[in-house]
């Protein structure tokens, strides 16, 4: 196999994967040794870097997965947007998700402390979304649930890996995006999910108590390359995503 055969093999296994194809999934498909995979990748990458690209693919979650480049997010989310409705979740729910992602694994009691709310509902809720997945039982009276972000949470946020979390500020910024606007934002209802914490007592990022969780999201957007458009809607669909991207 030429390396322009190669390049053209791992662009169309990524473009059909679902999930972020890893290098050892793609040198097992080609059978072809890592380095060699790799050093393709490497170019194939580069290739889409270009301007002329509407699309790029990107390291992310472990493997390599296509998303469209930031400069186009407006007009995508638009069309995605003409296809379904937007996933509308709670304000409560994005602070109990920020809570969980710099505090993993964290305990439903111990994600109740900090937010001083009932955070079963909302657990439901993310747990539904396939945002965060459990982590076993912490080893104390009761063993209580630990929960933790999932591979789908990273590629929603277009993260590589847990490193790569933004400061609480521009987490912010990135659920903000996530949701598309401030319609995003589902409104405020009687139940044990909606809740909102009358502080801003919170999850300390990297043990910092000085940071706390957001009790409200900024309108500007810290990173947009960390953005991807379909996390305009979080949830796991992501045929818009995909129809999307094919037209570019």
């Amino acid at each position: 196999m030429t390396n322009e055969e190669r390049k053209a093999a791992l662009e169309a296994i990524i473009y059909a994967a679902d999930e972020p194809a890893t290098v050892e999934q793609l040198a097992s498909a080609l059978d072809e040794e890592k380095l060699v995979v790799q050093s393709s990748l490497d170019e194939l990458v580069a290739s889409y870097a270009v301007e002329e690209r509407g699309i790029e693919v990107r390291a992310v979650a472990g493997g390599y997965k296509m998303y469209t480049k930031p400069q186009h997010h407006d007009v995508v989310r638009r069309f995605i947007k003409s296809l379904r409705p937007a996933l509308r979740l709670t304000m409560p729910a994005l602070e109990t998700l920020a809570v969980i992602a710099y505090k993993q694994p964290v305990t439903a009691p111990e994600i109740g402390e900090i937010r001083s709310v009932n955070t079963s509902g909302v657990l439901k809720t993310l747990l539904d979304k396939r945002l965060i997945t459990t982590a076993g039982r912490k080893e104390v009276i009761g063993r209580p649930i630990l929960y933790k972000t999932s591979k789908e949470f990273l590629m929603r946020f277009g993260l590589s890996d847990l490193e790569e979390l933004p400061s609480l500020k521009e987490f912010e910024a990135l659920a903000r995006e996530a949701l598309g606007s401030d319609e995003g934002v589902a409104p405020i209802e009687t139940s044990d999910e909606s809740v909102l914490d009358t502080h801003t007592g919170a999850a300390p990022a990297n043990g910092n108590s000085s940071e706390q969780v957001p009790t409200t999201v900024p309108g500007e957007v810290g990173d947009e390359s960390k953005v991807t458009p379909e996390n305009d809607a979080i949830d796991s669909d992501e045929h818009a995503h995909k129809t999307a991207t094919a037209g570019e």
